[in-house]
Protein backbone atom coordinates (compact mmCIF):
# COMPACT_ATOMS: atom_id res chain seq x y z
CA UNK A 1 0.00 0.00 0.00
CA UNK A 2 2.72 2.15 0.90
CA UNK A 3 4.27 1.99 -2.65
CA UNK A 4 1.14 2.34 -4.33
CA UNK A 5 0.73 5.66 -2.18
CA UNK A 6 3.95 7.33 -3.59
CA UNK A 7 3.33 6.09 -7.25
CA UNK A 8 -0.14 8.27 -7.18
CA UNK A 9 1.33 10.69 -5.32
CA UNK A 10 4.23 10.83 -8.10
CA UNK A 11 1.65 10.39 -11.36
CA UNK A 12 -0.74 13.54 -9.49
CA UNK A 13 1.63 15.78 -10.92
CA UNK A 14 -0.28 16.25 -14.87
CA UNK A 15 3.47 17.07 -16.77
CA UNK A 16 4.80 14.21 -14.91
CA UNK A 17 2.02 11.62 -15.83
CA UNK A 18 2.51 12.79 -19.37
CA UNK A 19 6.49 12.21 -19.31
CA UNK A 20 5.62 8.97 -18.63
CA UNK A 21 3.10 8.33 -21.31
CA UNK A 22 5.36 9.72 -23.66
CA UNK A 23 8.24 7.27 -22.50
CA UNK A 24 6.36 4.03 -22.45
CA UNK A 25 5.51 4.87 -26.47
CA UNK A 26 9.11 5.52 -27.21
CA UNK A 27 9.98 2.19 -26.94
CA UNK A 28 13.79 3.22 -26.34
CA UNK A 29 15.63 5.09 -24.03
CA UNK A 30 15.21 9.17 -23.67
CA UNK A 31 17.55 11.79 -22.49
CA UNK A 32 16.22 14.99 -20.12
CA UNK A 33 17.24 17.77 -23.15
CA UNK A 34 14.70 15.27 -24.73
CA UNK A 35 12.31 15.77 -22.15
CA UNK A 36 13.03 19.16 -21.94
CA UNK A 37 11.91 20.02 -25.68
CA UNK A 38 8.97 18.39 -26.24
CA UNK A 39 7.49 19.45 -22.90
CA UNK A 40 8.84 22.85 -23.44
CA UNK A 41 10.39 22.88 -20.09
CA UNK A 42 13.55 23.97 -18.52
CA UNK A 43 16.23 20.98 -18.16
CA UNK A 44 16.36 21.07 -14.92
CA UNK A 45 12.62 20.72 -14.04
CA UNK A 46 12.92 17.97 -16.77
CA UNK A 47 15.53 16.08 -14.76
CA UNK A 48 13.29 16.78 -11.84
CA UNK A 49 10.24 14.66 -13.06
CA UNK A 50 12.73 12.47 -14.29
CA UNK A 51 14.30 11.59 -10.65
CA UNK A 52 10.72 11.49 -9.63
CA UNK A 53 9.69 8.81 -11.47
CA UNK A 54 13.06 6.81 -11.27
CA UNK A 55 12.35 6.74 -7.30
CA UNK A 56 9.66 5.12 -7.29
CA UNK A 57 10.74 2.48 -9.88
CA UNK A 58 8.79 3.40 -12.59
CA UNK A 59 12.04 4.52 -14.62
CA UNK A 60 15.62 3.22 -14.20
CA UNK A 61 18.76 5.32 -15.60
CA UNK A 62 22.31 4.73 -16.15
CA UNK A 63 24.91 7.12 -18.11
CA UNK A 64 26.27 6.54 -21.33
CA UNK A 65 29.07 8.21 -23.54
CA UNK A 66 27.97 9.64 -26.41
CA UNK A 67 30.86 9.63 -28.74
CA UNK A 68 31.12 13.09 -29.40
CA UNK A 69 33.22 14.07 -26.48
CA UNK A 70 32.43 16.73 -23.49
CA UNK A 71 30.32 14.65 -20.26
CA UNK A 72 28.36 11.30 -20.70
CA UNK A 73 24.74 11.49 -20.96
CA UNK A 74 22.45 10.01 -18.21
CA UNK A 75 19.47 8.39 -20.40
CA UNK A 76 16.27 6.94 -18.78
CA UNK A 77 13.74 4.11 -19.70
CA UNK A 78 10.98 2.21 -18.30
CA UNK A 79 11.40 0.07 -15.33
CA UNK A 80 11.15 -3.54 -15.81
CA UNK A 81 8.69 -3.74 -12.56
CA UNK A 82 5.22 -3.99 -12.98
CA UNK A 83 3.50 -1.07 -11.79
CA UNK A 84 0.27 -2.25 -10.35
CA UNK A 85 -1.97 0.16 -8.53
CA UNK A 86 -4.41 -1.26 -6.07
CA UNK A 87 -7.50 -0.60 -4.13
CA UNK A 88 -7.66 -3.02 -1.76
CA UNK A 89 -4.78 -5.04 -3.09
CA UNK A 90 -6.04 -8.02 -5.46
CA UNK A 91 -3.28 -10.25 -6.71
CA UNK A 92 -4.45 -11.14 -10.46
CA UNK A 93 -0.62 -12.55 -11.75
CA UNK A 94 -0.75 -15.15 -9.09
CA UNK A 95 -4.39 -16.08 -10.47
CA UNK A 96 -2.82 -15.97 -14.04
CA UNK A 97 -0.37 -18.37 -12.45
CA UNK A 98 -2.79 -20.92 -11.06
CA UNK A 99 -5.00 -20.54 -14.24
CA UNK A 100 -1.61 -21.56 -16.45
CA UNK A 101 -0.54 -24.17 -14.14
CA UNK A 102 -3.60 -25.81 -14.35
CA UNK A 103 -3.76 -26.16 -17.57
CA UNK A 104 -0.58 -27.18 -18.16
CA UNK A 105 -1.10 -29.87 -15.90
CA UNK A 106 -3.99 -31.14 -17.59
CA UNK A 107 -1.48 -32.15 -20.50
CA UNK A 108 -1.89 -31.22 -24.13
CA UNK A 109 -5.66 -31.03 -23.96
CA UNK A 110 -5.22 -28.30 -21.33
CA UNK A 111 -2.41 -26.31 -23.22
CA UNK A 112 -5.10 -26.95 -26.69
CA UNK A 113 -8.16 -25.65 -24.53
CA UNK A 114 -6.05 -22.31 -23.51
CA UNK A 115 -4.87 -21.61 -26.94
CA UNK A 116 -8.85 -21.61 -28.22
CA UNK A 117 -9.24 -19.45 -25.41
CA UNK A 118 -6.91 -17.08 -26.32
CA UNK A 119 -7.87 -17.28 -29.55
CA UNK A 120 -11.74 -16.46 -28.38
CA UNK A 121 -10.69 -13.46 -26.39
CA UNK A 122 -8.72 -11.94 -29.55
CA UNK A 123 -11.79 -12.47 -31.38
CA UNK A 124 -13.47 -10.69 -28.71
CA UNK A 125 -10.89 -7.26 -28.22
CA UNK A 126 -11.78 -6.67 -31.99
CA UNK A 127 -15.44 -7.07 -31.68
CA UNK A 128 -15.63 -4.95 -29.13
CA UNK A 129 -13.49 -2.37 -30.91
CA UNK A 130 -16.30 -2.81 -34.04
CA UNK A 131 -18.79 -2.12 -31.70
CA UNK A 132 -17.26 0.61 -30.15
CA UNK A 133 -17.10 2.44 -33.71
CA UNK A 134 -21.23 1.60 -34.50
CA UNK A 135 -19.65 0.92 -37.85
CA UNK A 136 -22.52 -1.58 -39.56
CA UNK A 137 -21.20 -1.77 -42.72
CA UNK A 138 -18.04 -3.98 -44.15
CA UNK A 139 -14.67 -2.51 -42.97
CA UNK A 140 -11.98 -0.65 -45.47
CA UNK A 141 -9.00 -2.48 -44.89
CA UNK A 142 -8.05 1.16 -43.37
CA UNK A 143 -10.40 0.45 -40.66
CA UNK A 144 -9.41 -2.94 -39.95
CA UNK A 145 -5.79 -1.92 -39.83
CA UNK A 146 -7.01 0.79 -37.03
CA UNK A 147 -9.06 -1.60 -35.46
CA UNK A 148 -5.84 -3.81 -34.90
CA UNK A 149 -4.08 -0.56 -33.72
CA UNK A 150 -6.92 0.50 -31.19
CA UNK A 151 -7.58 -2.74 -29.90
CA UNK A 152 -3.88 -3.89 -29.48
CA UNK A 153 -3.74 -0.47 -28.21
CA UNK A 154 -6.21 -1.30 -25.13
CA UNK A 155 -4.87 -4.26 -24.78
CA UNK A 156 -1.64 -2.92 -23.35
CA UNK A 157 0.91 -4.21 -26.24
CA UNK A 158 2.18 -0.82 -27.03
CA UNK A 159 1.78 -1.84 -30.81
CA UNK A 160 3.35 -0.35 -33.96
CA UNK A 161 1.35 -1.12 -37.54
CA UNK A 162 3.02 -1.19 -41.17
CA UNK A 163 0.81 -2.75 -43.79
CA UNK A 164 2.45 -3.08 -47.69
CA UNK A 165 1.26 -1.85 -50.48
CA UNK A 166 -0.90 -3.91 -51.96
CA UNK A 167 -2.52 -4.57 -48.54
CA UNK A 168 -1.90 -8.14 -48.51
CA UNK A 169 1.09 -8.13 -45.64
CA UNK A 170 0.97 -6.23 -42.42
CA UNK A 171 4.03 -5.89 -40.18
CA UNK A 172 3.63 -5.45 -36.55
CA UNK A 173 5.57 -4.87 -33.38
CA UNK A 174 4.56 -5.01 -30.01
CA UNK A 175 6.84 -3.40 -27.57
CA UNK A 176 4.65 -4.37 -23.97
CA UNK A 177 4.25 -7.60 -23.22
CA UNK A 178 1.09 -7.73 -20.15
CA UNK A 179 1.91 -11.82 -20.02
CA UNK A 180 5.98 -10.94 -19.40
CA UNK A 181 5.76 -11.96 -15.80
CA UNK A 182 4.13 -15.05 -16.21
CA UNK A 183 5.48 -15.70 -19.43
CA UNK A 184 9.21 -15.95 -18.04
CA UNK A 185 8.19 -19.07 -15.77
CA UNK A 186 5.92 -20.64 -18.83
CA UNK A 187 7.63 -19.38 -22.00
CA UNK A 188 6.33 -21.82 -24.48
CA UNK A 189 2.42 -21.96 -23.29
CA UNK A 190 2.38 -18.16 -22.68
CA UNK A 191 3.49 -17.04 -26.03
CA UNK A 192 1.70 -19.40 -27.80
CA UNK A 193 -1.37 -18.10 -26.20
CA UNK A 194 -0.20 -15.15 -26.85
CA UNK A 195 0.18 -15.74 -30.54
CA UNK A 196 -3.67 -17.19 -30.40
CA UNK A 197 -4.70 -14.32 -29.13
CA UNK A 198 -3.05 -11.96 -31.68
CA UNK A 199 -4.53 -14.86 -34.66
CA UNK A 200 -7.57 -14.60 -33.31
CA UNK A 201 -7.71 -10.83 -34.09
CA UNK A 202 -6.62 -10.66 -37.34
CA UNK A 203 -9.14 -13.74 -38.26
CA UNK A 204 -11.97 -11.46 -37.01
CA UNK A 205 -11.15 -8.94 -39.57
CA UNK A 206 -9.63 -11.15 -42.26
CA UNK A 207 -11.64 -13.59 -44.60
CA UNK A 208 -7.54 -16.08 -43.99
CA UNK A 209 -4.77 -15.32 -42.30
CA UNK A 210 -1.17 -16.45 -41.71
CA UNK A 211 0.61 -15.33 -38.98
CA UNK A 212 4.47 -15.36 -38.78
CA UNK A 213 6.50 -14.80 -35.35
CA UNK A 214 9.72 -12.80 -36.65
CA UNK A 215 11.19 -11.72 -32.82
CA UNK A 216 10.70 -12.40 -29.32
CA UNK A 217 11.13 -10.38 -26.35
CA UNK A 218 11.88 -13.51 -24.26
CA UNK A 219 14.83 -14.27 -26.39
CA UNK A 220 16.59 -10.88 -26.02
CA UNK A 221 14.87 -9.10 -28.46
CA UNK A 222 13.83 -5.18 -28.09
CA UNK A 223 10.21 -6.05 -29.18
CA UNK A 224 8.02 -9.00 -30.20
CA UNK A 225 7.66 -8.85 -33.83
CA UNK A 226 5.23 -10.96 -36.64
CA UNK A 227 4.12 -10.90 -40.35
CA UNK A 228 0.43 -11.57 -40.84
CA UNK A 229 -0.02 -12.31 -44.65
CA UNK A 230 -3.96 -11.19 -44.91
CA UNK A 231 -6.82 -11.57 -47.54
CA UNK A 232 -8.99 -9.05 -47.23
Amino acid sequence: MEQTLKITNVLSDPTRYYIYQYITKMHQEVTVQEIADNFNIHPNVARLHLSKLEDVNMLISETKKTGKGGRPSRLYRLSDDVIQLNFPFRDYQLLSRIAIETMISLGEEGKKALYLTGKKFGKEVIEQEINRQNNGGSLTFEQKLNSLKNAATMAGFYPEFEANDDQTKIYFQIFNCPFKEVAIEHSETVCNTHFEFLKGMFEQLFDSVELIEKENMLSGCHSCSYQALVTK
